[in-house]
């Protein structure tokens, strides 16, 4: 029992190894497909762009897909061989910076660089002490603090969960307002509506100023297709608001084979590129050089039961949609730690991991979805998300080259401590031991004695604790009380004009 407290005191004594803004890459990405393979899937995307075309349902996108002087047959709209792609690849940025409100935790997307946010969309949340229930505006603040809190978050996401007990027609405004109040890092803007995506602009140019956000990018929004082949009014409307501000946009169909995509993981690839091609190509035209990303969603389908699985081979479409991605030359978005699990067990641990790394092996830019998503995404949960940052944590270090210096070869450490020798209290080791190894917040490493006289708490429960000591320990960061007297005046101005509606 002395011998678990010493080990205990001296781990926290250790001094927390210092987490950067976002990840850099260092490790090579997997390309799983050869160079014939990918140019196949890439004709094959051509070949639906030009052949079956595109369901354009907005008439801004479609006067400036006549403008352009595409083929347009109602709202069906073709694009010649090509033409989205130079579009793209002659103006998108390959890298960006989105702009924090605290300058040290702005993110760059794109290049090696790795950007991890949280769960996003679901309707329902759960914990260790929350029977799973629908969403309050309440269980939104506390993701977004526990966002801020967790170091592995570079971003605080977007709608992390649905606020249900705030009118559908004016929660935007309530979860604008707390990532830009509790927290003081990126966060992605409203979708679900073209005023919607105004409102976040406004809202950003009382948070950062007009001139700034006219030259600079600061939110982003996320832009869902609906596939198969279907570009709908209401996602284009927000891309337009956001395009036009220079804002970023994440174009990413959700494909589920064997429903709204070919049941083929190359058949679901083409479809996706296709798909995503023809948004950012709009987006360019909106506004050339506007960010945008490649975002790839996918899942299989039990042919069983008809339900969405997220183990299986679909994994490898990841693979190839980051290969795709890298040869647009466009941020990479995908993945994430979700599981089809209902309650945090194994299935959730090793699904989540699992998806995580063949994210982060397919050079993933930016990755929703990175903690606490339970369902398939319909949960977001309370102690899923601790223990998700702490797997990133470690796999991020993962992704960081293996250096070979003489000093990492220790032969002089080797030398001096000699055969039968002790590392541990080597010169070598203690100029390290901080820092060197991975310290988890939840993973419990004690021997199973120790383990037992702790109280023999399970990974759920102890991530519960730590998730209530980190809401406990929060402080809002700083924000200036005249932007705040702002922020809150617009907002009580447009609930005023809006409708109450939950529909």
């Amino acid at each position: 029992m002395r011998r678990s407290s010493r080990r205990r005191a001296k781990n926290n004594a250790q001094t927390p190894v210092e987490i950067p803004a976002y990840f850099r890459r260092t490790a090579p990405v997997y390309d799983i497909l050869s160079e014939d393979k990918i140019a196949r899937i890439e004709a094959a995307a051509e070949d639906i762009l030009s052949n079956t075309g595109v369901a354009v349902r907005h008439l801004p996108s479609l006067e400036l897909l006549r403008e352009a002087g595409l083929e347009i047959d109602g709202e069906q709209v073709r694009f010649p061989r090509g033409f989205c792609r130079k579009l793209i690849q002659d103006n998108a940025p390959s890298e960006f910076i989105q702009h924090a409100r605290n300058p040290a935790k702005s993110v760059r997307i794109g290049g090696d660089s790795l950007v991890l946010a949280p769960v996003y969309g679901p309707p329902f949340v759960a914990a260790e002490d929350i029977e799973r229930r629908y969403g309050t505006l309440e269980d939104f603040h506390n993701f977004v603090k526990l966002a801020y809190m967790s170091p592995e978050m570079h971003h605080s996401g977007g709608t992390i969960c649905e606020p249900t007990d705030i009118p559908v027609s004016k929660r935007h405004l309530d979860m604008i307002y707390a990532h830009m109040r509790y927290s003081d890092k990126p966060f992605m803007g409203a979708v679900t509506a073209g005023e919607r995506a105004t409102d976040t602009m406004e809202m950003c140019d009382i948070l950062f100023g007009k001139d700034f956000v006219d030259s600079h990018c600061v939110t982003m929004g996320l832009i869902n297709t609906n596939s198969p082949l279907v570009l709908d009014e209401t996602m284009l409307d927000a891309a337009h608001v956001y395009a036009a501000r220079g804002q970023a946009t994440a174009i990413t169909p959700f494909m589920i084979a064997g429903a709204s995509s070919p049941v083929t993981v190359a058949g679901s690839v083409a479809l996706s590129l296709a798909e995503t091609l023809a948004g950012m190509a709009i987006v360019q035209l909106v506004k050339p050089g506007a960010p945008v990303i490649f975002g790839y969603m996918m899942l299989g389908m039990s042919m069983r039961t008809g339900s969405p699985i997220r183990f299986d081979e679909t994994w490898k479409s990841l693979l190839i949609a980051g290969q795709v991605a890298r040869r647009l030359g466009v941020p990479f978005r995908c993945g994430g730690s979700s599981s089809s699990s209902k309650i945090l067990d194994a299935q959730a641990g090793w699904e989540g991991a699992l998806y995580m790394m063949f994210s982060m092996l397919a050079g993933v830019n930016f990755m929703i979805h990175a903690t606490g998503t339970l369902e398939s995404g319909l949960v977001a949960n309370f102690d899923k998300f601790v223990l998700d940052c702490d797997a990133l944590g470690a796999a991020a270090r993962m992704m960081t080259e293996v250096t070979v210096t003489d000093d990492d070869l220790a032969l002089d450490a080797v030398d001096t401590v000699g055969p039968g020798g002790n590392f541990l209290d080597s010169a070598h080791t203690m100029a390290r031991y901080k820092t060197v190894f991975y310290e988890p917040n939840v993973s419990n490493n004690d021997s199973f004695e120790q383990w037992t006289a702790a109280g023999a708490e399970n990974a759920a429960q102890r991530a519960n604790k730590h998730m209530r000591q980190l809401l406990a320990d929060y402080q809002a960061p700083t924000l200036d009380a005249s932007v705040d007297e702002a922020l809150q005046a617009y907002i009580q101005k447009r609930k005023a004009e809006l409708p109450d509606s939950f529909a």
